[in-house]
Formats: C-alpha cells, structure tokens, sequence
C-alpha cells in the first residue's frame, strides 16, 4: 500500500534503534516537549499478588512500589501490560482478578495487550475488567466470527501523550490462542496474523487517518512471544509460528513489547527494540525514547530485574492495604491444610517429559475416574509442591484452570498418538500421563518418539484396541492440539472440576511424596 508520509527507517546499534530519519509531522501539543520517554512494560503476572519468601517472585506490593519509584525518577512514564494479568493465583481466581484490577487502577496501567488467559472465563468478562481498572484493552487482530469486524470490546489501537509526544499502540494476541483455551470460550472468535493487522493499522495510523492524527511513533503491546537469541543483543522469535519475526519486517514499526513466553528480552530483531519481563512481576521491561530536536529519536530496550533485590524494596502501603483486606476474606478457605508433603514434588513440563507433580496428579485422577490411562497438558499444571502442609491455596496455584473431567475410549493407535504428542514438544508444554509404560527415543523425529507402549502389567497396547481414558476438558476439545480426541468413543464430561477431585485425592491420601517417573523410559 502506498504510503502518504515517509515511514520511520529502523537501525540497529547494539542495544538501541533509531526511530525515523525524518520527523512525522506530529499533532501540535499544548504542553512542552520532554526529550526523554519511557515506556515500563510487564507481563504474564498472571494474579501473583503474594511475596514469595524464598522464591524469585516479589509481589505486587514490591512491583507496584518499585514502578513508582522509576516513575519518580523519570516522571515522562507511560506503564503498560503485555496480557495474563489474573489467572493464576486463588486470591485471584476465586474473585476474578478483582484485587488485580484496583492494584492497577492504583498504579495508572493504562493498556494491555490480550493474553490468551484472559479468555479462560470467558470474553465477556474483559469490558468489566477494563471498566474496573480503567485501562483499555488493545487488539488488532482479534475479530467476531459473526460480524466479521474487529471484536467491541478491545481496541485496535490507542493514542498515549507521554512527555508531550503523541505514541500510537497497536495491539495484537497470538493466534497460539486459537488453541490455548477452551474451545468453547473463544467458539466466535477469530486470531488474525499479527504481521498482517500491524501492517494494516499502521498504514492507517500512518496516513493519517486516526481523529488523534498521526502519531510520531507506533509501538506494538503485544501478547507475541519472544526469547534472548544466541548472540548478545538479538531478540529471536520462538515455537512453530514464530510470529514477531514477521511483525518485526513490517515498516513503520518502532518498538515492541512482547509476552507470553516468561523470558527476560532485550534486544533487537531485524533492527526493532523488543522487550518482554519475565513473569509474575519479577521484572519490568523498559523502552527509553530519547526524542532529538529534529523529530527523530532512539530506543533503548532494557529489563529490570527487580526481584534481584526484592529484599530491599519497601512494599507500597497502598497495596498492601488492598491486598491484605481480601486476603483476610479468603484466608479460612485458602489455609485449609489437605495434605502434607514429604520432599518437594517438583513440575518442570518445560523441559522434563514426565515431572513428579504431573505423574501424582495422574494418579490421583486415576483413582477417582477409574479409567486404565489418564493423559494431562504439561501446561495446565502451573507449578510443584514444596516439602509441607499443602493447602487449598497451593492447589489453585498448582491448577488454577477450572477444567472438568472427562472420561472416553481411545484406540491404542489414536493412545499412542496422544502420549507421542506431548514428548519432546517445543510448542506446548509436555504431557503427563498415568497407566503405561513408554519406551521413546530421544533421536526420532517429534510425534514418531514412542518405540513401544505396555500396560504396568506388561501387556503390550494393541492399536486396534479401545482402552479407557480420562482427561480434562481443555485437551478433548482440542487445547495443546490434543486433536486426537476427536476420534474418541463413549465419551462423557462429568462437569466436576479436576481441583475438586484433587482436593479429595490430597485429603484421601494425607501425605504425599514425589513419584518414581520411570515409566517413560528412553532407549539406549
């Protein structure tokens, strides 16, 4: 498409980029000009309210009081977030995210991008979120199936004064979303390609045509993710989509802040600054504008990892205040004791193909479905258990998703493509199971890893055999790609929530260790 004014020409030096070889003819703003800007960016918080003590997250009274200190010092501050803002947390989960949202109020978030947990209630939820933390969801590429349009209740984009320059954010969702939630909570809505909004909108944006005018830089808010590539300084996308590659070629673009991915990134892809901090607030990530007379102007991307020094902070009264007034509401359900752990039982789907969490959870489910085999997303356990009283509180932390059971009948080829679909995976994180025994090999090309599949009895799964099976809701409909479900036989939702039935299974049992993970076998 034609453009009507010259577009911002990014270049690459080490850690900063140049915003435009000429100035945009800008909105004349009433109010003088600062010739420096920061954008402070944080991410995939995912409702981690709480200090941990020994842990690297600092909470949000921490977060909060550290962002209005880099506020104090560089008053020129616009602080916005990259999406995943609730789920997570029983504080959270149980009052939907509300303590979330006057935390944010508090500290003038102003925008956020769309993460895909922001659909695991439901869409409807999102208008009242805004209308409670006074920020504005942004989306560009998210549209209503039934209209066609870009959905009502985000934005494609949003002017921001900072320091008396005009910024323009677009927002964009990961089209990884189409598959990272229950099927049924997105069922009319559709994820665009991110490159191809940004594209649009910016030519939009570029040309004028927005009633704020033309902005003087366009900034992506994005929920895309991103990793440190191997060389110092360079931002790479990641998984199959490898979506900011392709939003970093669009011309016009000046910055962006990605998510998602829960890595600490600084640098530049294909000459853009790229950011993203982490997760659960351990880290904000920064976008320093220096602006020059003649319109021009660098970014430098950096992430403060604050949680270095989290020791050290003073947690903001304000907050503390609001978090200890729901905290004490809550308290009597999230300090139940269930359980007591014997060792820590630890869940790293990231990178270990069977964790200690995952195979006890199977087990527990197994127990209560009766089924041969239970099949569990990596992903939808959140985190392990320390050595102690495991609580109410732990469990919504370790589970937070509200999925339900469900029990059917799989044949043993569609079994074997199930269990091969969750090992080794670099897209989703890898899949837990109970009732078989696995021999892989760790050389063979993803989703043809599994050499040979028994029962613990030793009797060899047969692929033309039905066995039965439960799994979660999320998965048989398809979540994590999980297609294979859709061949399943006699199947049946039992609409009881995968917590409650670990509540049971903790309470049942009493005391808890970390399981032997060895029927997932590699071969020599």
């Amino acid at each position: 498409m034609k453009k009507t004014a010259p577009l911002f020409v990014i270049a690459a030096v080490l850690l900063a980029a140049a915003c435009s070889t000429a100035p945009r003819a800008a909105k004349p703003q009433p109010v003088a000009k600062s010739a420096i800007v920061d954008i402070l960016s944080f991410n995939d918080f995912h409702g981690s309210l709480a200090e941990d003590p020994k842990g690297k997250n600092p909470g949000i009274a921490k977060l909060v009081a550290y962002a209005k200190a880099q506020i104090a010092a560089q008053p020129n501050t616009i602080i916005v977030s990259g999406g995943d803002l609730y789920q997570g947390s029983a504080l959270s989960n149980l009052t939907y995210g509300k303590p979330v949202n006057e935390i944010l109020k508090l500290l003038n978030v102003r925008l956020s991008a769309l993460g895909n947990h922001e659909f695991d209630w439901g869409a409807d939820r999102i208008a009242g979120w805004q209308r409670d933390s006074g920020m504005t969801f942004l989306a560009s590429n998210v549209y209503d199936r039934t209209t066609g349009k870009p959905v009502a209740w985000a934005k494609p984009y949003a002017f921001q004064t900072v320091g008396g320059h005009s910024i323009a954010f677009i927002g964009l969702a990961t089209m990884e979303t189409a598959y990272k939630v229950k099927a049924d909570a997105i069922k009319d809505i559709e994820f665009r390609d991110p490159a191809k909004s940004a594209e649009t909108w910016i030519d939009f944006l570029d040309a004028g045509n927005a009633p704020e005018g033309r902005p003087e830089l366009i900034v992506a808010l994005t929920h895309l993710p991103s990793q440190q590539g191997k060389n110092p300084g360079v931002v790479e996308g990641m998984k199959e989509l490898d979506e900011l590659d392709a939003l970093c070629k669009v011309p016009g673009l000046a910055a962006v802040i990605t998510a998602h991915s829960h890595n600490l990134v600084s640098g530049l892809d294909n000459g853009i600054p790229v950011v993203q901090a982490s997760y659960d607030g351990r880290a904000l990530a920064r976008l320093s504008i220096a602006f020059k007379d003649d319109g021009s102007c660098s970014i430098t991307p950096s992430v403060l990892e604050f949680y270095k020094t989290k020791d050290r902070i003073t947690p903001d009264a304000q907050t503390v205040a609001i978090y200890n007034r729901y905290n004490d509401q809550l308290k009597p359900i999230l300090g139940e004791t269930l359980a007591t752990a014997t060792a820590e039982i630890t869940h790293n789907a990231a990178t270990e193909n069977l964790t200690p969490l995952g195979k006890l959870v199977c087990d527990m489910l197994q127990k209560a479905a009766g089924t041969q085999v239970v099949i569990m997303n990596g992903g939808g356990l959140r985190r392990g258990l320390a050595a102690g009283p495991v609580t109410v509180g732990d469990l919504y932390e370790l589970m937070p998703f509200d999925n339900t059971m469900v029990t059917c009948e799989l044949s043993g080829a569609d079994l074997k493509k199930a269990i091969d679909h969750g090992i080794d995976s670099s897209d989703i994180e890898r899949g837990q199971f109970t009732g078989l025994v696995v021999t892989w090999d760790p050389n063979a090309a993803y989703g043809s890893k599994v050499v040979s599949m028994t029962l613990p009895d030793g009797t060899p799964i047969a692929d033309d055999k039905y066995y039965t099976v439960a799994t979660n809701d999320f998965q048989f409909s398809g979540g994590d790609k999980y297609t294979v479900f859709s061949k399943a036989r006699k199947a049946r939702d039992s609409y009881i929530p995968i917590r409650d039935l670990l509540t049971k299974g903790f309470k049942d049992a009493g005391t808890v260790s970390p399981p032997a993970v060895d029927s997932l076998k590699a071969v020599q």
